[in-house]
């Protein structure tokens, strides 16, 4: 007995000093401040028809605009923005309980703290931009410079820290000029897998040939150039690419990431390829907006779809 007492401290004190040592650890990070003053309960309203924070590795397409959001997106009030003219906009963000949101409260995700993506009533100008924090509490600002004349909306892509789960917001603007004619909007319109832009084709297809409402798809997003020269991707905010797919009615959006996280391995010169998953709940006409840094040069691509039943 004596013998087994022995030989026991030694192991027993090691295992039992790193097991403390972990555990403080474990307790240091957890009362750790993390910079923000809300917690997860700030970002929860009770009842029914109220936007949940997700998952970003499971992107879902979400009807921001009807349901509703424990985050308040108001804009300040200012001069009408005109087609074809550089705009800067003010907004705040608050919590259903008026807090206001500030940089401290949000995670940098992607390379930044606000994600904001905006389009007009045709959703034939898109804009992925990025507001930086104003001088009041809660407030930010950006600059965008649309197109074309009519109701904006602006989807907001954020995470807050208390949580650590994505969350959503919207809001709209009008802007003064004309619309886009008739015969360009429905040229716009019409289904298309394909595209081509800056002398690169670009194709957008669901692996099964169809999308269908309810049910995963997976998407793949090719490039290529006629001449067989190079399509060199840089990464855009951490990704080779990004996808966003909206509605024809504008209820919503999903904000898409490829499968393939490894920055340091670049897909292929020739034939980037990449994949993306989405869950889209209701049948209809969609678009989805892919976003890729060529050599320094971003482009933006619309396909329009429609989803099965």
């Amino acid at each position: 007995m004596n013998a087994v007492m022995a030989q026991r401290p030694p192991v027993f004190w090691r295992i039992a000093r790193i097991t403390i040592v972990a555990f403080a650890l474990y307790v240091a990070l957890r009362v750790m401040p993390t910079g923000t003053n809300l917690s997860h309960m700030d970002f929860r309203v009770e009842g029914e028809n109220v936007i949940q924070m997700c998952d970003p590795a499971n992107p879902q397409f979400l009807p921001v605009v009807n349901v509703r959001s424990p985050v308040s997106f108001t804009v300040s009030p200012g001069a009408v923005p005109q087609a074809g003219t550089e705009t800067t906009v003010t907004f705040t963000l608050a919590t259903h309980a008026g807090k206001a949101i500030g940089p401290a409260d949000l995670l940098n995700v992607h390379t930044e703290l606000l994600h904001l993506m905006i389009v007009d009533p045709h959703l034939m100008d898109y804009h992925h931009v990025h507001p930086r924090p104003g001088r009041e509490p809660g407030q930010w600002v950006f600059s965008f410079t649309p197109h074309y004349g009519g109701e904006y909306r602006f989807f907001a892509d954020f995470t807050p820290a208390a949580t650590g789960l994505g969350l959503y917001a919207s809001a709209k603007i009008n802007v003064a000029g004309e619309p886009p004619a008739p015969a360009a909007i429905a040229a716009a319109h019409a289904p298309a897998w394909t595209a081509a832009l800056a002398g690169i084709d670009f194709a957008l297809r669901p692996t099964d040939g169809v999308i269908r409402a309810g049910q995963e798809a997976v998407m793949t997003l090719t490039m290529s150039r006629a001449d067989g020269g190079e399509v060199p991707l840089e990464p855009v905010m951490d990704a080779f690419a990004h996808v966003v797919v909206f509605d024809r009615e504008r209820t919503g959006f999903a904000h898409m990431h490829p499968q393939e996280i490894d920055l340091t391995v670049p897909p292929d010169r020739h034939h980037p390829t990449l994949t993306f998953r989405i869950v889209i709940p209701t049948p209809g006409s969609y678009v989805a907006w892919a976003q890729v840094n060529n050599a320094g040069t971003e482009l933006y691509v619309p396909f329009w779809f429609e989803v099965a039943l």
